[in-house]
């Protein structure tokens, strides 16, 4: 029986929260021979915030498979570099001519301070042109055996939900930068794929959450601020997210990128269900008894979100979650609880805002 050839992935932004989860799911695949991290080094979020710790040494040390981590330290490769360098990205390539590639590399959250459309733009726009360039001119010169460009899009794509349930048919109206540039990075993966005939997957997460999470989502700010005894400020009472668990959104991703049924499709990967912040401030209180929260006047910048149909990645890929908000959020509170040492009160202990 003939062996199948082993390839090799590259993850860019394998650093991070996204990125770093698919890395693990890659090297433990038979066929992988290399899983090259291309990352910057990036942190979007204030260091001197007290919420702020730095989880990036946990994601690919702090793990129990010992295959999974004996693994990772054999065929996992760092490769520093910014992706919307033309050079970094082409030595990449012509260096490990990989099969698949993941590209998580961008801003990672929509809330960051001082936003500004240079930043978001590189990071959806520049980055992902640039990496399709390198693709054309290496399938070109026949020197790459090109499978899938895997693009990590966002479900603030749509902007506000205007119905119950939201599918990959419904027409994209974002409404910030964030989903804007993001949006605009689906329809350069398009356009460009469709020109130069390469094959890609776009992937539409939202409120994805799990241990080593370090950019204030909701999910970590609230969870900290719970461990910490605080108040915690619940924007909206019936503010909705389809809360996505980290470990069934890279799950989601692996399976559309390898199944043959993803091809040049879009999908929703979350876990289907809109649930309120409010429900998940109270999920926090059943695990730490001394929570209080109150309610305040949402942030009308934000979309109005909701419930994402997962019906096309159900049937196509046959994704399917295994994490609830609360077996999720279980999880998440025990990988808080195990770290030694944790300060939560961030660098220098410097006083909480007010």
């Amino acid at each position: 029986m003939k062996k199948s050839k082993k390839i090799n992935y590259v993850v860019t932004g394998g650093l991070g929260f996204i990125g770093s989860n698919i890395v693990k799911i890659l090297v433990a695949k038979k066929n992988v021979n290399k899983c090259v991290i291309v990352d910057n080094y990036t942190s979007y979020i204030n260091p001197l915030r007290w919420t702020y710790t730095d989880f990036r040494k946990s994601r690919f040390t702090d793990i129990t498979n010992k295959s999974i981590l004996k693994k990772l330290k054999q065929k996992v490769v760092f490769e520093r570099g910014d992706c919307s360098d033309f050079k970094t990205m082409f030595n990449i390539l012509e260096k490990y001519k990989p099969t698949i590639i993941f590209h998580t590399a961008a801003v990672p959250v929509a809330k960051i301070e001082n936003p500004n459309v240079s930043e978001f733009r590189k990071g959806s726009i520049d980055t992902t042109i640039n990496i399709l360039d390198c693709i054309d001119l290496f399938k070109k010169k026949k020197k790459i055996n090109f499978k899938r460009f895997v693009y990590i899009s966002s479900s603030m794509i749509y902007g506000d939900f205007k119905h119950k349930v939201v599918d990959e048919h419904n027409e994209p109206k974002p409404k910030e930068i964030y989903g804007t540039m993001k949006l605009a990075g689906e329809n350069i993966v398009k356009g460009f794929s469709r020109f130069a005939n390469i094959p890609y997957t776009i992937i539409r997460p939202s409120a994805a959450y799990g241990p080593t999470d370090m950019n204030e989502r909701v999910t970590q700010f609230l969870l900290i601020k719970a461990v910490n005894k605080d108040v915690l400020e619940i924007h909206g009472r019936d503010e909705k997210l389809d809360f996505t668990f980290i470990d069934d959104l890279s799950d989601g991703c692996v399976k559309a990128a390898l199944n043959k049924k993803g091809l040049n499709q879009t999908f929703n990967i979350t876990t289907g269900k809109g649930r309120s912040i409010l429900s998940y401030a109270k999920i926090l209180k059943k695990h730490f008894k001394d929570t209080k929260f109150k309610i305040m006047k949402r942030d009308s910048t934000r979309p109005k979100r909701g419930t994402l149909s997962i019906k096309k990645a159900k049937k196509l890929i046959h994704y399917k979650p295994q994490y609830d908000l609360e077996r999720g959020t279980a999880e998440y509170i025990k990988f808080i609880k195990k770290i030694k040492n944790f300060n939560l009160r961030g660098a220098a202990n410097f006083p909480k805002e007010k």
